[in-house]
C-alpha cells in the first residue's frame, strides 16, 4: 500500500518520497476544479507511459504508450466524464505534454465506479515538476522516484491518501 500525507511525503515499502498534492490540499468531499486531492483508499487502474522519453520500464502493471491523441475528459456535462477519450484538438487535460509531468501516469480509481458528474476526475499518480509545485489535485513524485516504485507496485495495491 502507498501511504500519502499531509506533510506531502509518500511511504512505499517503508521508504518516504517526497510528492505534491493538490494545490488546496485535501478534502473527503471533492468537486470538479477544487484542486483538492480527494481522501480515502483507492485502487489504482491503468499506467500509461510516454514510451517515446521512458523506455524498457520494470513493471508488473500492462501499460499503454501515450499518443498525441489522447486526453482525459474533466467535462462533467459529457457522457465520458471522468474517461480517457480520443480527441483530434487542444484538449486542457491531454495526456501527451511538452513538460514531462505526464510522462508516467498511474491512474487513481477516485469517482470511477460509478462516475459521479461534478465529483472530480483525472486523479492520478504523475511524475512532480522539479520544484514539487502543487497539483489540481493529483499526487505528484519525482520521475526517478516512481520509476523505482514501478518496479514492486502491484496492480492490486492500494493508495491511502490521508489528512
Amino acid at each position: 500500500m502507498i501511504l500519502v500525507n499531509k506533510d506531502k511525503i509518500l511511504y512505499f515499502k517503508k521508504k518516504k518520497y517526497r510528492c505534491s498534492v493538490g494545490l488546496n490540499g485535501f478534502t473527503k468531499n471533492k468537486i470538479e476544479g477544487d484542486k483538492k486531492t480527494p481522501i480515502g483508499t483507492y485502487s489504482f487502474g491503468k499506467l500509461f507511459v510516454r514510451t517515446d522519453k521512458i523506455n524498457n520500464l520494470n513493471t508488473k502493471f500492462k501499460y499503454t504508450s501515450i499518443r498525441k491523441n489522447m486526453a482525459w475528459s474533466d467535462d462533467p456535462n459529457k457522457s465520458n466524464y471522468n474517461n480517457l477519450i480520443k480527441t483530434k484538438n487542444k484538449h486542457k487535460e491531454s495526456l501527451y505534454r511538452d513538460d514531462n509531468l505526464y510522462d508516467l501516469i498511474l491512474v487513481i480509481n477516485y469517482n470511477m465506479n460509478p462516475v459521479l458528474t461534478n465529483k472530480g476526475s483525472a486523479i492520478f499518480l504523475h511524475v512532480s515538476s522539479d520544484d514539487y509545485k502543487p497539483t489540481e489535485g493529483c499526487v505528484a513524485i519525482a520521475v526517478n522516484d516512481f520509476i523505482e516504485i514501478l518496479k514492486t507496485l502491484k496492480p492490486n495495491d492500494k493508495i491511502k491518501i490521508l489528512k
